[in-house]
């Protein structure tokens, strides 16, 4: 059986299911039906193959150099292809997985009793500690007083 296609190959377009059937029963239902939600329905064979690779072998990139006959250099580009198929940028921490949902709460809690300004919640939803914010750009006008 074929892999589904996700984008029509003459237009690149998104497709839609209109038809199912069973082989075993002969049924068909026929309609507008959504595909699976499945994150890794983005890779194409050789990633899916590579991710199976990369875990049989533990992720262990000294096997998988022996096995697969490709340099670290090689591995490592792959598994960033991956990466940013699935929409993340390698080397790139995603802080704001670090904060719990008491966390998330209390943040919000601040803003809703006004202790913290919209911009701080922002920022520390987004796991940002205050050394991180850009410093205000000045203007050139001095206060006078």
């Amino acid at each position: 059986m074929n892999a589904m296609f996700q984008k029509c190959p003459v237009c690149g377009g998104e497709l839609t299911i209109t038809r199912l059937h069973c082989a075993d029963c002969d049924t068909t239902i026929e309609g507008h039906f959504s595909p699976p939600s499945n994150v890794f329905s983005q890779l194409n064979a050789d990633q899916i193959q590579f991710l199976f690779n990369f875990v049989r072998l533990e992720g262990r990139f000294t096997r998988m150099e022996e096995e697969m006959d490709l340099s670290y250099p090689t591995l490592r580009n792959r598994l960033y292809d991956i990466i940013r198929a699935l929409g993340f940028e390698p080397g790139k921490e995603d802080t704001s997985q670090r904060l719990t949902l008491d966390d998330r709460r209390r943040i919000l809690e601040d803003l809703e009793q006004g202790r913290i300004t919209f911009a701080d919640a922002q920022r520390r939803l987004k796991g940002k500690r205050e050394e991180e914010e850009t410093p205000p750009v000045e203007t050139g006008k001095e206060e006078q007083s």
